[in-house]
Formats: structure tokens, C-alpha cells, sequence
């Protein structure tokens, strides 16, 4: 078992493995031929990966040993009934957003919490319902990579529960879905949703992901989860993350998006102080020409919060653009982390390419570790990177004082002024005017 965490993480490891082993055959009768292999061959990557230590270089900053020493609950079962405060729901909605609303609990589908979406053109289903679907075969798994991904390897092999939406050729859904995750638990659990998106070819999709914890539940949480979407040629997808939780909440993030030619996909991603570590594996393959991909995100960190943004941009086809503008506000002792790579592949001539990360210090104990990357085999592209980390601008927080707004006042109006430029970029009023609320609850926090 290489680049383990050693002693704790080894039982759980050891309670991974034998779990998988005893669900092994189960699986295997239950499943389609594929998706067992598949199952098994993740299983025999997380056995030999295990646990990711600071030794391995993409968690080099990321000490996952505190996150990964309690005793956690790996099975949920089917038939539990999980009680659930509706407030949630209502809190945790867009105010003035005309949308299909989608509850899922603990990374379980549940409908009867959920809007019905009506329309031949789309299907939302429990993940393991579709196990038969087309779609399903030709695109779950192909887009991972497990031989490398500690995690993806762990939900691949033990994946139960998840989300399948399904957008057929040509069909546009006329209102965005906001997917609202709770986690909720009595005892200590570690989860492992899957979701598959598959938007067919002159598609048009909006997704809203919003991630809530129930504070009334004291126990740690884990989650796992990883998420493929595949976005057809002439397509567009906007997508956001909205993601907030509290200290007992562990989030690792993978997200694979694989476009088409002359799609555009707009990921915003916007995280707020609470979760206890929030990792997130952003990856986008651009895989055919006239392909356009914007990738957005504001993470506010407090407390001792770790949040990792970890981005992946592939240009494999020529006359493609990329544009990534995340900026992070860093509060308290909290730890920063943003790790970004171009790749411009040798066939992928006229890619315009850009990448920038922006960070603002409010604390002296707060840290931010940037690293945005290039690596170029074409020769006739427009490529640039940045990254830049600093505190409060002295000129400007003086001229505000000195027309009367308050110290703490002035400082929200430069924070908000910061990260407006990722803000203006959101299409949908709605969206936009709540995502400005919560980063302005965020600032009045201590």
C-alpha cells in the first residue's frame, strides 16, 4: 500500500477493503458486466494507492491525518429513514430564482422532497437506476482517472448512491436546477456520492449545486463524492457551486467535465467559511474545436478552515479559449491553497489560454499557497498566468474613512470590490444577488 497516511489511517483503510471485498459479489449480480469490472479495477487501485500523504505533490499542502482519524460509519442502508428539518430546504433556496428544486440527502435522490421536471428531453433518476441507460454506458468512468486519484478510486469501487440527470439532443431546459445536498447524521459517516450529467449535442442546461450541513447534527461527516459530465457538441451548460457546512464537514471534490466542439461550459464556484476542509479537483478536457470554457471562483475562508482548489484546463483541439479567475479572502488562521494547470496539447494551435489567482489577507495568521502553471506544446497560442496575494489597500481604506464609513464597513465595501469582477460574471440576476448576500453574511462573521 504506497503513499499511505500510515497508522490512522490504516483501519480505516482495512475497514474500506473489507467492506468492498464482502459487497464484491452482490455488486457483481446486480450490475451490468462493465460497471463490475470497472468496480473491481478502481478496488485494486485504492489498495494499492490507499490514502494520499503530504508526500504525494498534489497533497503536498494537504495533511489529511486529522481529517481521517475518527471512527466513521461506510455502510448506509437503503431502508433507513433519515429525519429531516425541511427548514433546510427552505433556507437554502435562491430567493426570486424560478427553478426545478432537487433534494438530496446524504448524496441519496430523494423525490419525494423534490420538483418533478417535466419534458420527453430529460431524465433525473437515482444514479443506480441507470445503470442501463445508453448514456450511462457510454460515459460513466470514462473520464476519471483512477490509476492516480486516490479518491475517485475509493467511490468508484463503493459508489451507491448519486444523481443522474440526462439532457437528450436538442432539448433546452428552460429553468436552471438547483440541487440542494444536505448532510445530516446521527453518527459519524463517510459518503461516497456519484453523479453522472450527460447534455446532448444543441443542449442547454443551468445547474445550481448548493452544499448546506445540518447544524443541529453533531456528528463528523465525510464526503466523498465525485461528479462526470459530459456536454455535447453546440451545447451550453452554466454551473455552480454554492458551498457552506460547518467544521465537522469534510469535503473531497472531483469533478471531470469533457466538451465537445463549439460547447460552452461557465463553471462559478463559490465556498464560505465553516467546512472543515473542503478539497476541491476541478478538471475540464477540452476535446473538440471552437470549445469555450470559464471557470469562476471566490473561496472566504475563517477559523482554521483548509480550502484546496486544485484546476485542471486540457486544450487537446486547436481554436479553443479558457479563462480561469479565482480569488480567495483569507480570515483568521485559515489555510488557502490554489494549484491551477494549462495544458496546450501539440495539435492544439490558436488556443487562447488564461489563468489568474487573486488572494487578500485579513490576518496575519492566515495562508495562502498559489501555484498557477503552463505547460505549452503548441507554438502559435495566447497564453498568460498570475497569481497575486496582498492585504488591504492603505490609500483606498483611508479615502473611505475619511468620508465617514466605519473601519469595518470600508473593509467590506474593498472585500466586496475585490471580488466583484468574479461576481459581474454570473448571468443570472437571481443567482447573483443571493451569492452577494451570502459573501456579505460571510463578512460580518467573526
Amino acid at each position: 500500500m504506497e503513499n499511505t497516511i500510515t497508522q490512522i489511517s490504516n483501519s480505516l483503510y482495512a475497514q474500506f477493503i473489507a467492506y468492498i471485498e464482502d459487497r464484491s459479489q452482490s455488486w457483481a449480480s446486480s450490475e451490468t458486466a462493465d460497471l463490475s469490472r470497472l468496480r473491481q479495477k478502481a478496488f485494486e487501485q485504492f489498495k494499492r494507492l490507499g490514502f494520499p500523504s503530504a508526500k504525494v505533490e498534489e497533497w503536498k499542502y494537504t495533511n489529511l491525518t486529522d481529517f481521517l482519524k475518527d471512527d466513521f460509519d461506510i455502510f448506509q442502508n437503503d431502508d433507513e429513514v433519515i429525519s429531516l428539518n425541511e427548514s433546510l430546504i427552505a433556507n437554502a433556496k435562491i430567493p426570486l430564482l424560478d427553478c426545478y428544486t432537487i433534494v438530496m440527502l446524504n448524496g441519496k435522490y430523494r423525490p419525494d422532497l423534490s420538483d418533478g421536471i417535466p419534458g420527453e428531453g430529460i431524465q433525473v433518476l437515482p444514479i443506480k437506476e441507470a445503470f442501463n441507460k445508453e448514456a450511462f454506458k457510454t460515459h460513466f468512468g470514462k473520464y476519471i482517472n483512477i490509476e492516480k486519484n486516490h479518491f475517485a478510486a475509493l467511490n468508484t469501487a463503493l459508489f451507491n448512491d448519486g444523481l443522474y440527470i440526462e439532457v437528450k439532443d436538442k432539448t433546452i431546459v428552460r429553468k436552471p436546477i438547483h440541487v440542494i445536498h444536505i448532510i445530516s447524521g446521527e453518527n459519524n459517516l463517510f459518503l461516497q456520492p456519484r453523479n453522472l450529467f450527460v447534455v446532448g449535442s444543441q443542449g442547454e442546461l443551468s445547474v445550481i449545486e448548493s452544499y448546506i450541513t445540518d447544524n443541529n447534527k453533531e456528528a463528523t461527516v465525510f464526503v466523498n463524492s465525485v461528479a462526470e459530465i459530459a456536454i455535447g457538441e453546440n451545447t451550453k451548460m452554466d454551473h455552480y457551486y454554492i458551498q457552506s457546512g460547518n467544521n465537522k464537514t469534510r469535503y473531497i471534490q472531483q469533478t471531470e467535465i469533457h466538451q465537445q466542439a463549439s460547447s460552452l461550459y461557465n463553471n462559478f464556484k463559490v465556498s464560505f467559511p465553516g467546512i472543515g476542509l473542503l478539497r476541491s479537483n476541478l478538471n475540464l478536457v477540452l476535446d473538440g474545436v471552437n470549445t469555450e470554457s470559464h471557470l469562476y471562483g471566490i473561496y472566504i475562508a475563517g477559523g482554521q478552515q483548509l480550502v484546496d482548489n486544485h484546476t485542471i484546463v486540457d486544450h487537446l483541439k486547436p481554436n479553443c479559449m479558457s479563462n480561469e479567475l479565482y480569488k480567495g479572502v483569507m480570515k483568521d488562521e485559515s489555510t488557502g491553497i490554489f494549484n491551477g494547470k494549462i495544458f496546450v496539447r501539440k495539435q492544439a494551435q490558436k488556443t487562447n489560454a488564461f489563468q489568474k489567482n487573486n488572494n487578500l489577507m485579513l490576518s496575519k495568521k492566515a495562508t495562502v499557497d498559489s501555484k498557477p502553471q503552463l505547460e505549452i506544446f503548441a507554438d502559435d497560442v495566447k497564453c498568460s498566468h498570475g497569481s497575486t496575494i496582498g492585504q488591504f489597500n492603505d490609500e483606498a481604506l483611508f479615502y473611505l474613512k475619511s468620508r465617514g464609513i466605519g473601519d469595518e464597513k470600508a473593509k467590506a465595501l474593498l472585500i466586496q470590490a475585490f471580488v466583484f469582477d468574479v461576481t459581474e460574471k454570473i448571468p443570472d440576476a437571481a443567482i447573483r444577488s443571493h451569492i452577494n448576500q451570502l459573501i456579505e453574511n460571510a463578512l460580518k462573521e467573526n
